[in-house]
């Protein structure tokens, strides 16, 4: 499964704090957030299939938006 996401993440920090989060909490292969992009895009790469609410949901407990990028 590959997600990407638009969110709001804006610094190095928060940006090693969501991969964290995410990679302690999903089986994640590859997880990415490019700070560079006007979407600051985050990518998730899973053998595992899981709803996109899962990631948007754990985002947004960090304090951060998080959309579906289409």
């Amino acid at each position: 499964m590959l997600g990407i996401f638009r969110t709001n993440i804006q610094t190095t920090k928060d940006k090693s704090d969501v991969i964290d989060a995410i990679v302690a909490q999903l089986p994640v292969t590859a997880c990415s957030v490019d700070l560079e992009d006007c979407d600051k895009v985050l990518r998730i790469d899973s053998p595992v299939i899981f709803a996109p609410e899962t990631i948007i949901n754990l985002v947004a407990d960090l304090g951060f938006d998080c959309q579906i990028l289409d």
